[in-house]
């Protein structure tokens, strides 16, 4: 629209997006610069400063001191007045620690019937009855003592190596930086051979090489023994010390390996439901737009999933703080919600004893993204959960047996949270992001879901679905959540993500370490 004196109005729909009639904030679609004319219902705004895209704009006058609103849901308080047409982000919008009313079960839904007809993935059946979707070797150390060796073993195994065997992944070594000096029982002690017997009993391995030291306080048979491993998964286990030393012991793996090549080799994909797929659902590099674009379109996908009979897992504890009143309210049972905010409880402990809180989460880029508070940030966040019931809470890498929608606590940092996720039984990982992650979990594939067409072409090589059309206006929520639905099928049937084609996953096995080490 352009006025008589020349200078035009743009309406606000045209740049920015107002998720629910009665919030306070737009999120812009493109850079505004100081003096454009905005035209909402309420009427025109000139912005007295540049707000940036993917940045929120105040689309009426704030006091100081009130709640700011976006997602129909209090993301912050004014640090002072806030004039309609200003951009609202660190320098304006404070943390609000007011307390939620929490309610459990109130918001339960139906999601829509199963798809006709029963919807089918290849994949690797195993002999306890869950189904792989990759069929990988894994060499599992005990030990950080024993992490070189690994690596050393997986190294000859690269490459032109395995043509011979197309059937056959790849073999990954799974380091990490502890397994010794740990409190036998403790908290710490506990999640890290969690985790390491998780990866242990994986349906996504078809052949294991379990490696230790000799003298560690986690001893090799420990990550294997009562186990509920397929009866067909080969397993092996050597310790440096007693094969004669880390040549001997290299030697001695890589002849291991071979030996299971030709026998995993000849294994096949066969029809499966999709109700055997487990998916976790992850975020990391986020932006503005992921509570809008990615996020939403991977909840539809993963209602979808759930409504076929398959499982979901939403984590990352500190990402869902200020959004978890939402979560209760779905809950199939009071306990379960219960359960939930006791995680919340437990982080708000442990962020305190390390000196912080929650609010420290939104990392620089994340700021820089548009996101500005915790709240802001776990209101998009849980968008990837869908609509669908929570039916079950979990501790870290604990395994996962409900299906649909599971809740798993880990931290934010995101190799640490998948690797948990992956650790409780998840065969296809979906990451969304909208700086731009790169992260790899093998042997889950990770599907990359960029947030925004921006980053997508300009790291096109490392993503796989651009949802940022969405905001573009070229296709719908919808469209975008059944592209990640079928992209999940493909893929669990053997079709190879970004992250795969790049060969990343192997040293983003990063177990949670916390607690004393002596």
């Amino acid at each position: 629209m352009t006025l008589t004196d020349g200078s035009s109005v743009v309406p606000l729909a045209e740049c920015a997006l107002l998720l629910r009639p009665d919030d306070d904030v737009a999120v812009t679609t493109r850079e505004l610069k100081a003096g454009t004319r905005v035209l909402t219902a309420a009427g025109e705004l000139v912005l007295p400063g540049d707000v940036p895209r993917s940045h929120k704009l105040a689309v009426r006058d704030l006091s100081s001191g009130s709640a700011v609103h976006k997602y129909g849901q209090s993301i912050g308080l004014a640090t002072t007045d806030i004039v309609a047409g200003a951009h609202v982000h660190t320098h304006n919008l404070g943390m609000d620690d007011s307390n939620r009313a929490y309610e459990f079960g109130t918001a339960r839904t139906v999601l829509p019937s199963p798809s006709a007809p029963a919807r089918t993935f290849q994949g690797y059946h195993r002999a306890n009855g869950r189904v792989g979707t990759r069929n990988y070797i894994g060499v599992l150390t005990s030990v950080n003592c024993s992490a070189s060796a690994a690596k050393m073993i997986a190294e000859q195994f690269r490459g032109m190596t395995l043509d011979a065997f197309p059937n056959v992944d790849g073999v990954v070594a799974l380091t990490h930086q502890s397994g010794c000096g740990l409190v036998s029982g403790s908290v710490g002690a506990n999640t890290l051979v969690r985790t390491l017997r998780g990866y242990a009993q994986h349906p996504n391995f078809g052949g294991l090489l379990v490696l230790g030291l000799g003298c560690e306080m986690v001893p090799v048979q420990s990550l294997v023994e009562g186990l509920d491993v397929p009866t067909d998964t080969i397993v092996n286990t050597l310790t440096i010390q007693d094969t004669g030393g880390v040549r001997a012991t290299v030697r001695a793996g890589v002849d291991l390996i071979r030996e299971m090549l030709p026998v995993l080799d000849a294994r096949r994909r066969t029809p499966a439901p999709i109700s055997e797929l487990v998916l976790g659902l992850n975020c990391g590099g986020s932006d503005g737009y992921s509570g809008i674009t990615a996020n939403p379109a991977l909840g539809y996908a993963s209602d979808r999933l759930v409504a076929d009979g398959g499982t979901s897992i939403l984590a990352e504890t500190p990402e869902v703080f200020g959004a978890e009143h939402l979560l209760t309210r779905r809950a199939v049972s009071e306990d379960v919600g219960r359960r939930l905010l006791e995680r919340i409880d437990w982080w708000k402990k442990y962020a305190r004893a390390g000196g912080g809180s929650l609010d420290n989460n939104p990392s620089p880029g994340n700021k820089a993204g548009g996101l500005t508070t915790i709240l802001e940030k776990s209101l998009g966040a849980v968008a990837k959960a869908g609509q669908a019931d929570l039916s079950a809470v979990y501790e870290y890498a604990e395994p996962v047996k409900e299906r649909g929608l599971v809740f798993m606590d880990t931290p934010g940092y995101d190799p640490v949270s998948v690797t948990g996720i992956v650790a409780g039984g998840a065969t296809v990982v979906c990451f969304t992001t909208g700086r731009g992650s790169v992260l790899g979990c093998r042997p889950t594939p990770s599907i990359k879901l960029a947030t925004n067409t921006e980053m997508y072409e300009r790291m096109t090589e490392d993503m796989d679905i651009n949802c940022g059309r969405i905001v573009d206006g070229t296709a719908s929520l919808t469209e975008v959540g059944d592209e990640i639905f079928e992209r999940i099928i493909a893929v669990a049937s053997g079709e190879r993500t970004a992250s795969e084609e790049l060969d990343l996953g192997q040293d983003e096995f990063i177990p949670w370490q916390f607690g004393t080490v002596t």
